[in-house]
């Protein structure tokens, strides 16, 4: 096997394992708790493992400044298959199964950080491309594979077998990354870095632009509509009486293709329409999806409506992460582009984990026909910010006045 080609199985093998605990904790963990039983607020309250997701800052110097990343990754693959392991053995209500969420969002974020490094260090600037394009599908696969496969094997399989087999290939996978020695590479960068400048630096440039403030408060409330409605979806599935065979395709392995297909054509349409319409006309539809699934909960109409709520969720949401990915890149200033990125995409995900945690309470209160309706009024909110961050049609905002 050519080096090249070496090089882009290791990344392309290594994003699939980064987005397996993803998948499974968003989409199989709520169907599973589901059908044990468990209460949607506690469902909900569940979501709060994930906040690990939104500390990767915390803990990227350290990866970049001690030992190789390469170690790093497979100690977190260790910790992924230990943690899915012992999910297995307890039952959802104990605490012991609380905590070993946290440990597993906990190994699945230090994954995430330091292949985020690696593959700066692992492939060439010639490679780049490519490499970017197989780990986006790659991850995306893994969606697919941890969330509606896994989700439509446990119609024929019991969910502990489940667990143990997802165990095992994580722990397989950490095997041969922690024994292959060619990805061992010293870390591009400098140790004489002072890390406490490497935290304030980035944080500094951006508390110098203007209306920073109200940058952070869109940023931060964008995707919310969208985040309180994913914490309900599945539950909804469950309670509607569809089966884990038809909750695995439709919502977990069709509606994942159609997220990607919105990605795809998003991305296009942002540069054709401009930063400005763009957010505003995606951020619409993305909104409008909630709509139909408070169409849909309506409980006398016809469950094969839902189908197509789902499959217009996914592509509508698609539509709205490109465009709104585009602007989180344009902010960031190319000195500070990854410190910049993570403090951006860290507000985002708190913002996801604090709804998801609170969409439990939301629901059992107001039922899903109501809950559904009212994430539609709560994603329009970020719209109105549109027009006070971008006066002009900017697609470039990097260190510029807003």
């Amino acid at each position: 096997m050519e080096d090249k080609i070496k090089r882009l199985f290791w990344i392309t093998s290594l994003y699939f394992f980064s987005g397996l605990p993803f998948g499974f904790f968003y989409t199989f963990l709520p169907v599973f708790l589901r059908m044990q039983g468990v209460d949607l607020v506690k469902i909900g309250f569940f979501s709060s493992a994930g906040i690990f997701w939104s500390l990767k800052p915390l803990w990227a110097p350290l990866i970049d400044k001690y030992l190789y990343k390469s170690f790093w990754i497979s100690i977190a693959l260790f910790g992924i298959a230990l943690s899915i392991g012992l999910l297995s053995l307890f039952s959802p209500e104990s605490f012991l199964f609380f905590l070993f969420l946290f440990a597993l969002t906990f190994f699945s974020a230090l994954l995430d950080t330091a292949l985020d490094g690696f593959i700066i260090d692992y492939i060439s600037k010639e490679e780049l491309g490519k490499a970017n394009g197989l780990r986006i599908s790659a991850y995306r696969v893994a969606l697919i594979f941890s969330g509606g496969i896994l989700v439509a094997l446990s119609e024929f399989l019991n969910f502990k077998p489940i667990f143990i087999i997802f165990s095992l290939l994580c722990l397989f996978m950490a095997l041969l990354v922690f024994l292959n020695g060619e990805l061992r590479i010293k870390n591009s960068s400098s140790l004489n870095l002072n890390i406490i400048e490497q935290y304030l630096a980035p944080f500094k440039e951006l508390l110098k632009r203007e209306k920073i403030f109200i940058i952070f408060l869109f940023v931060a409330l964008y995707k919310i509509g969208d985040a309180l409605l994913g914490g309900m979806v599945y539950p909804f599935w469950v309670d509607r009486g569809f089966s884990r065979l038809e909750i695995g395709f439709i919502s977990g392995t069709l509606g994942s293709l159609f997220t990607i297909l919105g990605s795809l054509i998003g991305g296009y349409y942002t540069g054709k329409l401009g930063l400005k319409r763009a957010l505003l006309i995606m951020g619409f539809l993305q909104a409008l999806s909630n709509l139909g699934y408070t169409v849909v909960a309506y409980p006398e109409l016809d469950r094969r409506w839902v189908y197509i709520a789902s499959i217009i969720e996914s592509f509508t949401g698609g539509l709205g992460t490109s465009a709104f990915l585009t602007f989180l890149t344009s902010l960031c200033k190319q000195n500070f582009s990854s410190s910049q990125y993570a403090i951006f995409s860290t507000l985002f995900s708190l913002t996801l984990v604090i709804s998801r945690t609170l969409s439990g309470l939301g629901a059992k209160a107001l039922g899903y026909f109501t809950f559904f309706g009212v994430t539609f009024l709560i994603a329009l909110l970020p719209l109105i910010l549109i027009p006070l961050i971008l006066k002009g049609d900017y697609n470039k905002l990097k260190g510029k006045e807003v």
